[in-house]
């Protein structure tokens, strides 16, 4: 008893975390990851570098340390070490196998049955540094001015789940990757009855001619101005607009139609937050105009100018001088010709009635919002994959043993 009563001698060690490791691993293995990555060397490393990101974001460099206090060989079963360049290595293997993991994943999951509708959509990602072949300027979505950017295309099921990414050149328009996506689903996948959902900057006409020679139909959104041409065409009319889906069609082409309310509330609230910090730039430079005999008019009536023409209010608020005080007038035609078509949009489909009600049309192209959550999930959320990193890699290995 009176060595038990006495913990002095006694020393405590910690090994390897096992638990979160394990958990990620069980759950990949249950999604067919390790299958479709295959049972070698290269397939277990890809697998870690999944593992790796979920639990702790950052370079191949920093999954070598992490590796060190998990348990990441003995719960993959490598049986050699690993440093960083081993996982820059296995990087390329990944892409140069991208393809048969992809089809691989997709066949588990699927079987023999294909989908019929595909969502895709596209993002980019700015860089940090210069050296990658698909770096350039362009739109860029995370309003990072002055940094290249790589442009990266998400093709998803029916269910929102990925089935496919490709990266293009940072200057790459959206309706310029869709192409491949057409390709992917016809030869890759084997699809023969497919139909693509994009957004209205996606699917245009060559990107309909793409479908249609594939025999694959599409769901996309027309824009404003398409939507003021068939508006004058008579081809539709304002009263069609409503909370519940209209239909329209011409010459195999179907219109849904419908105006969200809660989005025309906003848009209208927007407009009327805007006017007030304009009205509230007036009165403050009113106030100093008033305080100050010397200062000029014109500074002043800039400076308003700049505000409306940053807000694009310009259509319906003007500003003009009388003396040295600034009015703001409000031009009401105007004012209700951008307002017109607040909260309301355009759903187009070359689908017959029989193979979808305008209904399931307008539910489909919805359900694009899947694909725009899976892209701030990778980016910024779980798995923060944004900013990508360039620089050259530093030969100073650090083992896993």
């Amino acid at each position: 008893m009176a060595a038990l009563g006495s913990l002095d001698k006694v020393q405590l060690s910690q090994g390897p975390s096992v638990g979160a490791v394990w958990v990620i691993v069980e759950t990949a293995r249950r999604l067919g990851f390790d299958q479709a990555l295959g049972p070698g060397f290269a397939g277990q490393l890809a697998l870690w570098q999944v593992v790796a990101r979920v639990l702790e974001q950052g370079s191949r460099l920093s999954a070598v340390r992490l590796a060190q206090v998990h348990a990441a060989c003995d719960v993959l079963g490598i049986r050699r070490g690993f440093d960083e360049n081993d996982l820059y290595t296995n990087l390329t293997w990944l892409s140069e196998h991208q393809e048969v993991i992809e089809k691989r994943l997709f066949t588990q999951r699927r079987g023999q049955q294909k989908p019929e509708l595909f969502l895709y959509d596209v993002t980019s990602s700015y860089l940090e540094g210069e050296d990658n072949a698909y770096a350039a300027y362009g739109y860029n979505r995370d309003g990072k001015k002055g940094k290249k950017q790589i442009v990266i295309g998400l093709l998803c099921d029916e269910q929102g789940t990925p089935v496919s990414t490709e990266v293009f050149r940072g200057n790459t328009q959206d309706p310029k990757t869709f192409a491949a996506q057409v390709q992917k689903a016809s030869e890759r996948f084997g699809c023969e009855r497919v139909t693509f959902v994009g957004d209205r900057g996606m699917i245009k006409s060559g990107q309909v001619e793409d479908l249609s020679q594939a025999g694959f139909h599409y769901i996309t959104a027309i824009t404003k101005p398409q939507i003021d041409t068939l508006i004058e065409a008579r081809l539709i009319q304002m009263e069609l607009f409503a909370a519940e889906v209209c239909e329209v069609e011409r010459e195999g082409v179907r219109y849904v139609l419908r105006r969200n309310p809660f989005r025309a509330e906003q848009l209208a609230a927007s407009r009327a937050d805007k006017q007030a910090a304009v009205e509230q730039l007036r009165q403050d430079r009113n106030r100093y105009l008033d305080k100050h005999p010397r200062a000029k008019v014109a500074t002043a009536e800039k400076a308003l100018c700049v505000k409306i023409a940053q807000l694009k209010i310009h259509a319906w608020l003007q500003m003009e001088a009388e003396g040295r005080t600034l009015k703001l007038t409000v031009n009401q035609p105007a004012l209700e010709e951008a307002s017109r078509l607040d909260g309301c949009y355009v759903i187009k489909t070359d689908l017959p009635e029989s193979a979808a009600s305008k209904q399931v049309i307008h539910d489909r192209y919805k359900d694009l919002t899947q694909v725009e959550q899976a892209f701030p999930t990778c980016k910024t959320a779980h798995l923060e994959m944004r900013p990508i990193h360039e620089f050259a890699t530093l030969n100073w290995p650090l083992s896993i043993l």
